[in-house]
């Protein structure tokens, strides 16, 4: 798919000749701002079936490479949370035939010609694409609270894609300001990039944009007195939680713990207590720590697949690839570090294969006790998330899927609070939420700001696993991916034959960036190229603006560790 230039062009002729008559434009000229406001406030149902396709487009069967060429890890952004957390070390995925996401073991999935980028790539600009179409729609200076709630959904969800786009297609924001990074192509010069192509803006143009379309979303979403009718959409505690995120990557850490803050006050959800996560749980987009997520149908045509859906590859509970043998393990390193008096210990099979989180028959479903169902499930696997309906090895996988839950407020506060200089404030806080929701025999040891940082990166680890965002942590802490660790390698054969470690060495990065800067591409032989992805070939071909010299570099194959 070529997706700057033909689904540029797509949406250059809807801001032409017209969308559900939103745009249609006036006899030889452009479409004023007025004439925008007169149109789009006499037809607010179509802004709003606008803005419903938007967060439909979260989740899609065949979304990139459609249902001829049927993919079964293409299903929307939550084949875009798995391929990546298929590249972390927590998430441990069976290196067997079932497993739709293997090649994230290898990082060869980073490579132009790799599927993987090609999804990452299209799920984001497919989504901004429609948020252009209705930013192009409504007038931003609208004084109408349902047509301002309608453009903060637009505006929120673009800065979500590009902040998502812009983790992987270069290294982390700090020190990168001048790096190439993705084109920013938005509902103001669609028609030239449909037209002539768009080259790379660079992270700090990238993430002014963002700041821009989020910082707009919350003022709207402070205007306005429209609620949402679900959790699909957007509200105003999501967007600051966004936004908190977004400054956390930007190292604005006193506007990023502001932000939590207010995420944490504008919300109506509140944190899962200790017996709410003392069982398989995440699986229903109304359960009350949910602040954002995927809204999954059993008519959705992922569900009525069977087997082309999140929690097929995810579940462990209900009948999917998983359960047949593409198991999703913790590494039994980060398991060994949650306390006995952690709720969250038994999110997993320990490494006898049992949960205390299971009931008796949950338990003897992943040992293999019961007939035609399953062969036994291995030690470490995840029982975090649970079966639709609770009901086991259900073949009806209409889960929802997690975008932002109010927990991650929490830490984020902590984090942000410590870094921003008040290391005992950000140790109260992570103290406090951590024995008052999930171990109640928690401590902190840390008094330094990084010290502080590290205890909330690994409750991050062990709080968010499995929600697409540990790899976006080793990106912008500079973690690297280590899983030559003895524990990992202690794991049974079939597990990821690659064993290796990699290191994000920032003095490399900023070479390896500076090599593409100065227009000399390729690969340096330098394992770090392998972090973050190369632009897909598709865009290179039909973006004149984009060729092999200002692509990201490649990296040679990585050889396992014996």
């Amino acid at each position: 798919m070529k997706f700057n230039k033909i689904m540029g062009l797509a949406l250059a002729s809807m801001l032409v000749v017209g969308c559900a008559d939103l745009d249609t434009e006036p006899q030889g000229g452009t479409v004023t701002s007025e004439q925008k406001s007169a149109t789009s406030e006499t037809n607010p149902d179509r802004v709003s079936a606008s803005v419903t396709g938007i967060t439909t487009m979260f989740s899609v069967y065949g979304n990139i490479y459609g249902t001829d060429d049927l993919l079964h890890n293409d299903f929307g952004y939550p084949s875009v949370m798995m391929l990546l957390d298929s590249r972390g070390v927590d998430l441990v995925g069976m290196d067997v035939g079932y497993n739709w996401f293997s090649y994230g073991f290898d990082l060869t999935d980073h490579a132009y010609t790799s599927r993987t980028t090609r999804m990452i790539w299209g799920n984001m600009y497919k989504q901004i694409y429609a948020a252009n179409q209705v930013a192009a729609t409504v007038d931003e200076e609208t004084e109408d609270g349902t047509l301002q709630y309608f453009l903060a959904q637009a505006l929120a969800i673009r800065a979500f894609d590009y902040f998502n786009l812009a983790q992987c297609y270069q290294f982390t924001y700090k020190g990168n300001e001048d790096a190439l990074c993705v084109p920013l192509i938005l509902d103001t010069n669609a028609l030239e990039a449909g037209t002539n192509g768009w080259p790379r803006n660079t992270v700090g143009e990238v993430y002014e944009q963002i700041m821009k379309d989020i910082n707009k979303a919350v003022a709207l979403l402070e205007s306005t007195d429209k609620t949402r009718d679900d959790k699909r959409y957007v509200d105003l505690a999501v967007a600051y939680g966004l936004r908190a995120r977004i400054e956390l990557v930007m190292q604005d850490w006193s506007a990023a713990a502001a932000d939590a803050q207010k995420a944490i006050d504008a919300s109506s959800a509140t944190p899962a207590s200790f017996e709410d996560v003392s069982k398989p749980t995440f699986k229903d987009i109304t359960e009350k720590d949910w602040m954002w997520g995927v809204l999954i149908a059993e008519t959705d045509r992922v569900v009525t697949s069977g087997i082309v859906n999140w929690i097929s590859h995810m579940g462990s509970l209900n009948y999917g690839y998983a359960s047949v043998g593409a198991w999703r393990r913790i590494n039994p390193t980060l398991f060994g570090m949650i306390n006995d008096t952690d709720a969250r210990k038994g999110w997993w099979l320990d490494a006898s294969g049992v949960s205390a989180n299971l009931t008796s028959e949950q338990q003897d479903y992943l040992d293999g006790k019961i007939p035609n169902t399953t062969s036994g499930a291995p030690a470490y696997t995840q029982v975090k998330f649970a079966p639709y309906k609770d009901e086991i090895y259900t073949g009806t996988n209409a889960n929802d899927v997690p975008l932002m839950r109010i927990e991650e407020m929490y830490l984020i506060k902590a984090e942000a609070q410590a870094m921003a200089g008040d290391a005992a404030s950000g140790r109260a806080t992570l103290e406090s939420f951590v024995k008052t929701y999930r171990d109640p025999a928690y401590t902190c040891a840390a008094t330094t700001a990084e010290g502080v940082q590290n205890a909330v990166w690994v409750q991050r680890r062990i709080e968010l696993w499995g929600e697409g965002l540990e790899y976006f942590d080793l990106l912008r802490l500079r973690k690297g991916i280590d899983r030559a660790s003895t524990a990992y390698k202690t794991l049974d054969t079939n597990m990821p034959k690659y064993n290796f470690r990699v290191l994000d060495d920032p003095a490399k990065e900023r070479a390896a960036i500076q090599q593409v800067l100065s227009g000399n591409g390729g690969t340096t032989g330098e394992d770090i190229n392998a972090l973050i992805f190369q632009i897909p070939n598709a865009e290179v071909q039909s973006n004149p603006q984009i060729d092999d010299i200002n692509n990201n570099l490649g990296a040679p194959t990585l050889k396992p560790e014996n």
